[in-house]
């Protein structure tokens, strides 16, 4: 069996090169009257009907009128790409007779078409807007033929068959002025309007077969609802590709390519649809109704949006596109940009307690190589900051700012916005030491750094027993590999404090040199070791009371960026020695 069903193909392929007595394929080079045997789409009257135009090849659709009808009129609207069609009508010398024995797959339509006679063109057009053709009908016109081309891709549209003189009634109107228009634009919303349709106008309030969608999208504008739709939805290309591929994997290709070229090259033009609900169920319009007022909300700041507004017959399954529109929202409001000194120790206060506080910084590094160090250090254990650094519109880094210094290197631009975000609040209205501040920041210029400066391995503060007496302690502390100077501060505490103990005796982690009284400091040492393991240094804090009780703070102090605080350290001197 299985070789008889070869030996079947074999011949069918021979008979097809041979020239045997199957039918031709039809091709752009066969003669206008060589008509293939296929089922003939005509053309009803009365009745949206949508085609299918596969990329260059020409679609045919006939009709002819009845013989009282004085004048006639069609519709093609284009889905979205341009196409060419025009309309003709063909009149024959001599009718055909009867009594040939035509075959029983050939049509009227290639009966005439294989008769000689006189076409003669009466319309065309190219583009993708709907135009429409209205006059008189032929008299002595047998049929007529409507040709419809698209050349780019694949698209579709339809096409409306109307007997008789004045409009068809199938199609909303449009006003005379068809321009959507801006009325007002704000940060997340803009109000439309535009004139209102005679359709809608006319009927009565009972009847509510017209209404507006107003579509909105960040692409472009559509030329007709079809357009939205296939802009909104799955393209149909896919599918087409998917079925191309099939097509090449055939075993014979030369058959499976004829076939398709004869059934799949003029297939029968589809009937509207059952509902325009179904048919364009996948569009979300903005707003719906009989107004000719819209505002469209929930829109996103400093963006461009366009708009298009459609006037929709539900009962025929049409529609008509207003010119649409385009608007950019308005940006968000933000707080003026404060420019930072070279070297400037600036306080951050975030007045308002709202959790999207922010405020914006700017900083111009000196020098060729355009380096900076932006350190920045949160006052606020509850405070949730962060910190973004652009230039030129483009984020370069952003990070969240808490009780730990942050060092944010800046390189290879001239300028650089900094953006403190407050994203959260804090539990306890009171900040720390009584602080108003939330953030404290310094920015500064690197002239022949290539980075961040190290840090100490650990800002613990160490007091040893043994060697504390009446009237002096020893401390020690990491220190780094770079030179730098190293202060030591001390406080007394009050007899209440020194019971109490804990956090609220130490000092406030923000609380700076700068803030701390002359007579606080009890010395000031420059420190350098290039091993990081053995970076340690020591001090003996004398002139002190017996049986008191001191906080003692420890700050590096550094050509870049804020003074680093070392961990508070609260110790006793003995009563008795």
């Amino acid at each position: 069996m299985a070789l008889m069903s070869l030996s079947w193909c074999l011949a069918a392929a021979l008979a097809l090169f041979c020239g045997s007595p199957w039918p031709q394929v039809h091709s752009a080079l066969a003669p206008e009257n060589e008509v293939p045997l296929r089922p003939t789409a005509w053309l009803p009257e009365g009745k949206i009907t949508s085609v299918t135009l596969p990329k260059g090849r020409t679609r045919r659709l006939y009709f002819t009128l009845k013989k009282k009808a004085p004048a006639m009129s069609v519709t093609v609207s284009p889905c979205e790409l341009p196409i060419e069609w025009s309309l003709a009508a063909r009149t024959l010398k001599d009718k055909p007779h009867k009594s040939l024995q035509w075959s029983t797959k050939k049509s009227m339509p290639e009966v005439w078409w294989r008769a000689p006679g006189i076409e003669e063109k009466m319309h065309s057009f190219t583009g993708n807007a709907v135009n429409t053709y209205r006059g008189p009908s032929f008299p002595q016109a047998s049929i007529y033929i409507l040709r419809l081309r698209s050349k780019q891709q694949n698209t579709r549209a339809t096409v409306y068959l109307h007997e008789g003189p004045g409009p068809s009634g199938a199609f909303p109107l449009l006003p005379a002025d068809p321009r959507v228009h801006t009325l007002g634009v704000g940060m997340t919303s803009v109000t439309l309007s535009w004139a209102p349709s005679a359709s809608v106008t006319s009927l009565p309030q009972t009847q509510k077969s017209y209404d507006y969608c107003v579509l909105v999208n960040s692409q472009r504008n559509y030329p007709s609802l079809c357009a939205a739709q296939e802009g909104t939805g799955k393209k149909k290309e896919q599918k087409e590709e998917q079925k191309e591929k099939r097509r090449r994997v055939t075993v014979w290709p030369i058959l499976k390519e004829w076939w398709w070229q004869q059934w799949d090259s003029d297939p029968e033009p589809q009937g509207p649809p059952s509902s325009l609900t179904d048919e364009y169920a996948d569009l979300q319009c903005a707003c719906q109704g009989t107004e000719s007022v819209c505002t469209v909300s929930e829109l996103l700041p400093d963006t461009r949006y366009y708009f298009d507004v459609f006037v929709i017959d539900r009962l025929n399954g049409t529609s008509a596109a207003y010119k649409g529109t385009l608007a950019r929202t308005h940006e968000e409001a933000r707080a003026a940009v404060v420019a930072l000194r070279e070297g400037e120790l600036r306080w951050v206060t975030f007045r308002d307690r709202a959790s999207d506080s922010e405020q914006l910084f700017s900083f111009r590094p000196r020098g060729s190589q355009q380096s900076g160090l932006l350190t920045l250090q949160s006052c606020g254990g509850g405070e949730k900051v962060k910190a973004t650094v652009s230039s030129k519109g483009q984020v370069l880094t952003s990070q969240p700012v808490g009780g730990d210094l942050v060092h944010i290197w800046l390189q290879g631009s001239p300028s650089y916005l900094i953006h403190l975000e407050r994203e959260g609040t804090t539990t306890d209205p009171a900040l720390p030491g009584g602080l108003m501040a939330s953030v404290k920041m310094q920015t500064s210029s690197a002239y022949h750094r290539r980075g961040v400066p190290s840090l100490p391995s650990t800002l613990q503060i160490k007091s040893f027993n043994r060697l504390r007496g009446c009237n002096s302690v020893t401390l020690a502390w990491m220190g780094t590999e770079e030179r730098s100077l190293y202060c030591v501060y001390r406080r007394k505490l009050g007899e209440r404090e020194a019971e109490a103990g804990g956090a609220s005796a130490l000092t406030a982690p923000c609380l700076g040199p700068e803030s701390r009284s002359d007579t606080e400091r009890v010395l000031c040492k420059y420190f350098q070791e290039l091993n990081p393991r053995r970076a340690v240094t020591t001090a003996v804090i004398g002139g002190l009371e017996p049986g008191m009780a001191y906080v003692f703070d420890v700050y590096l102090m550094r050509r870049w960026g804020i003074p680093i605080k070392y961990a508070s350290k609260m110790v006793k001197t003995r009563k008795e020695c």
